[in-house]
């Protein structure tokens, strides 16, 4: 009884550690964003649409597949992740967004938001948890320590004549 409260209580602390870091206050964006989201894991890669979009006070985070299918949908709400929608919880699009949220986050506002967040040139880290290199603003390399890999850029709307 004792080793199962033990383990209980180890796995909800790890849980707790692992949470993605989130800003000390809610960064200035230029909603709504559209950007390309290519994940590279084991030499495959996909293709994903990542809409994020402001709700009130809160930020909408949609995800989905070339064929517009939900892979993940999740609120930002007082500092908290929420689920938005039926879909089953992703730890893996969590962590994403919250990256995506660092890198996305203006350079004046990095500090105050980011207290561990270092910037050099076209590089930007937290600690060894993110890795963001730059080519310009909406077009990063956004690298995990274990993987996976992603290139985000923003998604180009095509002007019709």
């Amino acid at each position: 009884m004792i080793r199962a409260l033990l383990l209980g209580c180890v796995l909800l602390l790890s849980a707790c550690v692992s949470q993605a870091p989130l800003p000390e206050s809610s960064p200035s964006l230029a909603l709504p964003l559209q950007l390309h989201v290519q994940r590279e894991a084991e030499g495959q890669r996909q293709d994903w649409l990542l809409v994020i979009q402001a709700e009130g006070p809160s930020l909408r985070w949609s995800l989905m597949d070339p064929l517009g299918i939900p892979q993940a949908r999740q609120r930002l709400v007082n500092g908290q992740w929420q689920a938005d929608g039926l879909l089953p919880p992703n730890p893996e699009a969590r962590e994403l967004f919250a990256a995506l949220l660092f890198a996305l986050t203006p350079a004046a506002e990095l500090t105050a938001n980011y207290p561990g967040a270092r910037q050099q040139g076209a590089q930007r880290t937290l600690g060894p948890r993110w890795r963001i290199d730059y080519q310009q603003p909406l077009d990063f390399e956004l690298n995990l320590p274990q993987g996976p890999h992603y290139h985000i850029t923003a998604l180009r709307s095509e002007a019709v004549p």
